[in-house]
């Protein structure tokens, strides 16, 4: 395969999004070896090869059209923009998918014992964060006046150090403020891993195998906590069942032999199934209830 129609996808190279990711490529089919340095991962099965990167680089890879693609958490996409539009460059990527792991908010923290009495405690603050493009437009909207102190990293001391009175940073389980003795007051926004693309326009070769991928993605998505279900049920009784199966839009509805008072529900659910659900599909006179896992599925 010529380099110039194979596809580069960045990704982060350490970090809490970086195995969720690589197990989503493997999930769509991508079987790769990595170059010695460990940088980059060769796609053997498909023509893609995979950058692996520092967070903060991905958006600025996609913008220079050096990857086509680029996963990466959704709060370093929104600083690159503002960080952009605040130089007067036009952000040369565009968001495609949002994906289903990496959850995390962007949210303010104060000292314990910090008397807090709502968004206008912080007029005058000086407010640590490594997203002050973030911060200062969530400032700007509640019309706040306040001092961003942008840090490049250990924003959880700043307070401890003097250099600010809170803290504004990536929150997901909160130990690390407790840990901090620090106490969450405000979410400025919420965050994922999202997939963004160059819209500069791609190769037709490229394009194809693109458009592939973001079908598997979103194919693989589709099927995390989805399950088959298959059961049998009288006639009388469907209009409840149907209603009863979870994030079901068409089950397929099968005659049974030697029956006309029964048929086979072949459903696939897209919520999670819970005993309860079950439960209430056997009081409704659903009998050989069968639940399975999807492993693979193509809209």
């Amino acid at each position: 395969m010529e380099q110039m129609h194979r596809l580069k996808l960045a990704v982060q190279k350490s970090g809490r999004l970086t195995d969720n990711s690589l197990d989503l490529l493997g999930r769509c089919g991508l079987k790769y070896s990595r170059a010695k340095d460990q940088l980059v991962c060769f796609g053997e099965n498909m023509p893609l090869d995979v950058l692996l990167v520092r967070d903060d680089d991905i958006p600025d890879l996609v913008q220079e059209d050096v990857c086509d693609l680029g996963i990466v958490g959704l709060n370093v996409v929104e600083e690159k923009r503002l960080a952009f539009l605040a130089r007067g460059v036009d952000p040369l990527f565009e968001q495609v998918m949002t994906l289903d792991y990496g959850r995390c908010r962007l949210s303010i923290a104060v000292p314990e014992g910090h008397s807090y009495e709502g968004t206008g405690s912080l007029e005058g603050m000086r407010i640590a964060t490594t997203y002050p493009n973030i911060v200062a437009a969530w400032l700007a909207a509640r019309g706040l006046r306040a001092e961003v102190v942008t840090l490049s990293g250990a924003v959880e001391i700043a307070p401890r150090l003097g250099r600010a009175d809170v803290i504004c940073d990536l929150v997901s389980t909160g130990s690390t403020l407790a840990a901090n003795h620090l106490t969450e007051v405000e979410t400025v926004m919420e965050s994922q891993a999202v997939l963004i693309r160059t819209p500069v326009p791609v190769a037709a070769e490229k394009l194809d195998w693109m458009n592939k991928l973001l079908k598997r993605m979103d194919g693989v998505q589709q099927v995390k906590e989805s399950k088959y279900i298959m059961l049998h049920a009288p006639r009388s009784a469907l209009p409840l069942i149907v209603d009863l199966l979870p994030g079901s839009e068409h089950p397929t509805i099968v005659p049974l032999e030697g029956t006309d008072e029964k048929v086979a529900v072949h459903a696939v659910c897209r919520e999670y199934v819970f005993w309860e659900t079950l439960e209430s599909l056997k009081a409704a006179g659903a009998s050989a209830i069968l639940v399975l896992p999807v492993e693979k599925m193509l809209a």
